[in-house]
């Protein structure tokens, strides 16, 4: 070869390395832009999964209260399941389709509906088991775990930071957080009330600790739970407990759809011993069921009211 030839060699292959170095460092700029210039949203989930999201328009929630803060944050909906409806009682547009129950979603429905995000709770098993499911899809699934205030204004601010209304998340969640703390501000107990707090079922009740919604509500407002202090009522639970501690409150919340059954069961399995009427709580008046609106379900931008609801029980104003 010619040094002329050898010298023009080199110079292609200088100039291939250099131009290829440029396509590299344009990537590169480009994937390491704002968010604000990409347009898109990053966030990890309550599974721990990194997820990418940029302006979606088809969005499927497989929880009611899930639908309600998507549109509470100024989203659009493709497919809810059945408790947004029965439960939360959405007024949604008539082309949002049902996926199933929220414990059992209809996977051919929502990949049906060629989605661009699935909003789902990292707390049911029946929707952690679908998460490889969409990966192998394609389908961007995000997890979320919301039992306490703090976690439903997390989940709002990351849906408003993807749909960019910064104004709902004051609306709905930083005026709510406003009136939760003007509240527990101004219920200072002199005395910290001894609750029960229990949940009734067809089979019967079970007793609920401050671990719980509506027992971090009443902790947060000064009450003592019962079930805190004694684990056992969360094992087995029995009259002759609920006799022994003489609750100063008792609060109920009816499970099901069917409120006057519930209340029924709870008639059958508890009030009807005699020792039920001999209670504190009882003879006080201060036996209350509450509705499942507020204390069963997620609340959301309504989670300052059931903070009003239980201070103005506890104050006797209700």
């Amino acid at each position: 070869m010619s040094i002329r030839l050898l010298k023009c060699a080199v110079s292609i292959i200088i100039f291939t390395t250099l131009l290829s170095g440029c396509r590299d460092r344009t990537v590169t700029t480009v994937e390491n832009k704002p968010e604000s210039q990409t347009g898109y949203y990053h966030f990890t989930d309550a599974l721990g999964q990194e997820i990418r999201v940029k302006n979606p328009q088809r969005v499927v929630a497989l929880m009611g209260s899930f639908a309600d803060t998507w549109v509470k944050a100024g989203g659009e909906l493709c497919g809810v399941t059945e408790d947004a409806f029965d439960e939360k009682g959405l007024m949604l547009p008539e082309n949002v389709a049902s996926v199933g129950m929220y414990n059992s979603p209809n996977l051919e429905t929502i990949i049906g509906l060629n989605p661009d995000l699935v909003i789902l709770s990292s707390e049911t098993k029946e929707h952690a088991a679908l998460k490889d499911v969409f990966k192998q899809a394609g389908i961007t699934a995000a997890y979320f775990n919301v039992t306490y205030f703090e976690d439903y204004l997390s989940m709002l601010r990351i849906c408003t930071d993807i749909t960019a209304r910064k104004d709902l998340y004051e609306k709905n969640g930083l005026d709510i957080k406003q009136q939760i703390e003007t509240v527990i501000k101004k219920n200072v107990p002199s005395s910290s009330p001894r609750i029960l707090f229990l949940i009734t079922y067809s089979g019967g009740a079970v007793a609920k600790n401050s671990e719980c919604m509506t027992g971090r509500m009443l902790k947060d407002l000064g009450c003592t739970n019962l079930a805190d202090e004694n684990k056992s009522l969360l094992k087995e639970f029995t009259m002759e407990a609920i006799i022994k501690e003489d609750p100063d409150y008792i609060f109920v919340v009816p499970m099901g759809n069917d409120e006057a059954q519930a209340k029924k069961n709870l008639e059958e399995s508890i009030e009807k011993n005699p020792a039920w009427n001999g209670l504190k709580a009882v003879q006080r008046h201060r036996y209350i069921i509450l509705p499942k609106e507020n204390f069963l379900y997620k609340p959301n931008e309504k989670w300052g009211e059931s903070y009003v609801y239980l201070s103005e029980i506890l104050n006797g104003s209700r």
